[in-house]
Order: C-alpha cells, then sequence, then structure tokens
C-alpha cells in the first residue's frame, strides 16, 4: 500500500490536517493515539513502563501519570531513550498489522516524532511536513493548553528543528492562513496521492 507520513512539530496543526484528510475517505493511523492505548489501564505497555521508570510515573489507582512521564523524559534524554524503547517497536507493530488491514489506495501515518526517531522511513512512499513558523506554533500551543512560555520553549527544545523537518519533506503544507486555504493544499495533494498510488514507479 502508498503510505504519507505526516509530520510537524506541535502546534504546526497536524491534527487539522489528519482530520481533513480522512473527511476526504483517507484512512489515517494516528501513532500518538496508538501510544495513549498502549499505555492506558490494560495497554500493553504500562507494565514496561512501570516496571522501567517506577512508581514515580504511576498514579494511585495504577493508571499512568502522563504529566509526571512527560516532566521525566523531557529533562532526561536516557529517560526519553527507555520510554522510546518500550513504545515504538509496539507502535510500529501496530501500524504494520493495521496497514496490512487496510484496501484504500493510500493511507496516512501521522508520525510527530519522524525526524526525532529516525524511524519509518522505510516504510514510507511520502513525507508530507505541516509547516509553520515557530511563534506561531507557540501561539497556539500556550491557547489551547494553558501551559506558559518557557514550558512551549521547553517542548519545542526536544524537537527537530523546522528546517530539520522541511530537509525530510516530499511535500509541505502551509498552515500559516485560513481553514479553507488549508483544504485546498489538502484536497490537492489528496489528487496526487491517488495519483500515486496507483503508478508503483513514482
Amino acid at each position: 500500500m502508498f503510505t504519507v507520513g505526516l509530520t510537524g512539530g506541535i502546534g504546526s496543526g497536524k491534527s487539522t490536517v489528519a482530520d481533513q484528510f480522512a473527511e476526504l475517505g483517507t484512512p489515517v493511523i494516528d501513532t500518538d493515539a496508538i501510544a495513549r492505548e498502549l499505555t492506558a489501564p490494560g495497554g500493553v505497555a504500562l507494565d514496561a513502563i512501570h516496571a522501567t521508570f517506577g512508581e514515580s510515573v504511576m498514579q494511585a489507582d495504577g493508571s499512568l501519570d502522563r504529566a509526571a512521564l512527560r516532566r521525566r523524559v523531557f529533562s532526561d534524554v536516557d529517560a526519553r531513550r527507555q520510554l522510546e524503547a518500550i513504545l515504538h517497536p509496539r507502535i510500529r507493530q501496530i501500524v504494520a498489522q493495521t496497514l496490512a488491514g487496510l484496501t484504500a489506495p493510500y493511507a496516512l501515518i501521522v508520525i510527530p516524532l519522524l525526524v526525532e526517531t529516525g524511524g519509518y522511513r522505510d516504510a514510507l512512499n511520502r513525507v508530507l511536513v505541516v509547516d509553520c513558523p515557530e511563534d506561531l506554533q507557540i501561539a497556539r500551543v500556550m491557547a489551547r493548553s494553558g501551559l506558559t512560555l518557557d514550558e512551549v520553549k521547553a517542548i519545542l527544545a526536544t524537537q527537530a528543528t523546522r528546517a530539520a523537518r522541511l530537509a525530510i519533506a516530499d511535500d509541505v503544507i502551509s498552515n500559516t492562513a485560513s481553514p479553507e486555504a488549508l483544504g485546498t493544499q489538502v484536497a490537492a495533494l489528496h489528487r496526487r496521492y491517488l495519483a500515486f498510488s496507483t503508478t508503483p514507479s513514482s
């Protein structure tokens, strides 16, 4: 199956773009959503996270304290790598299983940390980057999450740079204007991906 990897920095509008592709009938596989399922109560990654990071990242009821884990991995590179080693192989397996069950011309895989992890490139035919200036990213994240400027900048510091994302892009959507302008770009790429999916040599 022809696959498109969708990525972009926090606040760039990945979810909005993915929703618009879904409205056009494109199957969307969201690796963040898979990660949340894996770490939910009963999720297959929860025991491994508990064993690795201890009680400090767990709630009293046995569920994951996501805020505590987020603080831990943002402040400790080794901890972040440990978490990635737990989650990424399991996510990759579910993505592969999901793709195997699809019959659509192409699928969109939302991979926020595509650049940072270096994974999935062998499984993707195209990389689509949702792009916007950093100051717009910061404003959007602060507006939706209530985080402070310093907190948002700390998150950005753990992510790939805008230039690094654009360097791996086959296609770019600029998310700086109206939803209508975004929809026009999505529709054009949808037509392109449908065409690519019928010509395997592309």
